[in-house]
């Protein structure tokens, strides 16, 4: 029988966060959620607050968290991950990547726990080789407006190693090709809820360029499976968790108006307007497949009605 764990999620009240502290309490483990709200919001983890295996701590992990009792697990969440996000606070986003996966860490080694590292695919940069493997070093520019958040996941992921290596914590790094799914934010700045918002005020989808960049789309529970499979193994070198299928931003967008019935079409902006946006983003998951078993299932047009159910429901109660 599998052992009830105390299970601390820092970035709990986010996107993904929240998605893994339902799961975890659904498998009757008990959750700590740690937030300070810069991106994430309570009305994610609302419908949690009534189970009493919960406990919410509302803080900065760039402070030093402290904790009774044992813990299990400890997972790193805690990032702005969208563009708009961190370019929008920046020195938070470095720190909350240097220092604040430092503090987490020191929690992980005092209590002896698991520790895993919410890396991301923008690891990679514009990639100049696809698709992108574990081993690919990237092709990123570090002094540019996106390295305030890949260069935070890059230093993240050598801490993370580094206390490893050092003190022999029991750690796990994830990779994480672009999710989309109920809880992601609105004005997140994705192309995810960008279209859906659009299509669902039957607007034009907005296109930067020529819609010929491509992108992999994954459903967060499959990621959160992922997670899971990669908690059960003592696995720590990175390994990505995407969608290896691969498509370009026209194609998505016909998806989205076709879903949504949207008349609106499709109309192009010229690509200026971010910064070193990667042209083709597609993971190598053979290291996923091999060591733990594990691939997406869920079907785009699945992923994305379930996506857009959940749009509508808070749009009618705004």
């Amino acid at each position: 029988m599998r052992c009830m764990l105390r299970v601390v999620i820092a970035g709990g009240a986010g996107f993904i966060g929240s998605h893994l502290c339902e799961c975890f309490l659904n498998q009757n483990d008990s959750v700590v959620c740690v937030d300070n709200y810069l991106t994430g919001t309570p009305q994610n983890i609302l419908h949690l607050q009534s189970n009493p295996k919960f406990e919410l701590i509302v803080q900065d992990i760039t402070k030093p968290l402290s904790m009774d009792g044992e813990v299990d697990t400890v997972l790193n969440f805690a990032s702005p991950a969208s563009p708009p996000h961190y370019l929008e606070h920046p020195i938070e986003t470095l720190m909350v990547g240097s220092i604040g996966t430092q503090n987490l860490l020191e929690l992980a080694k005092q209590k002896g726990a698991k520790f895993m590292m919410a890396s991301t695919s923008e690891i990679y940069g514009d990639p100049l080789q696809h698709p992108q493997d574990e081993a690919y070093y990237g092709n990123v520019n570090c002094i540019g407006p996106r390295s305030v958040y890949d260069e935070a996941k890059r230093y993240a992921e050598s801490i993370t190693m580094a206390y490893h290596r050092e003190y022999k914590v029991s750690t796990r790094i994830i990779r994480i090709f672009n999710t989309y799914g109920p809880r992601m934010s609105l004005d997140d700045g994705r192309v995810v809820p960008n279209f859906i918002a659009q299509a669902l005020r039957g607007e034009p989808l907005t296109i930067y360029g020529d819609g010929s960049q491509t992108r992999s789309f994954q459903y967060v529970d499959d990621l959160v499976e992922g997670i899971q499979n990669l908690l059960g193994y003592e696995y720590y070198e990175p390994i990505n968790l995407g969608n290896p299928h691969e498509m370009t931003i026209n194609e998505f967008a016909h998806v989205i108006n076709m879903v949504t019935d949207n008349p609106g079409g499709i109309i192009y902006h010229p690509n200026n307007r971010i910064t070193d946006d990667p042209q083709r983003r597609k993971p190598d998951i053979r290291r996923a497949k091999e060591i733990l078993g594990w691939e997406p299932s869920t079907a785009l047009v699945e992923g994305i009605t379930k996506t857009i159910a959940y749009y509508k429901s808070i749009l009618s109660v705004q």
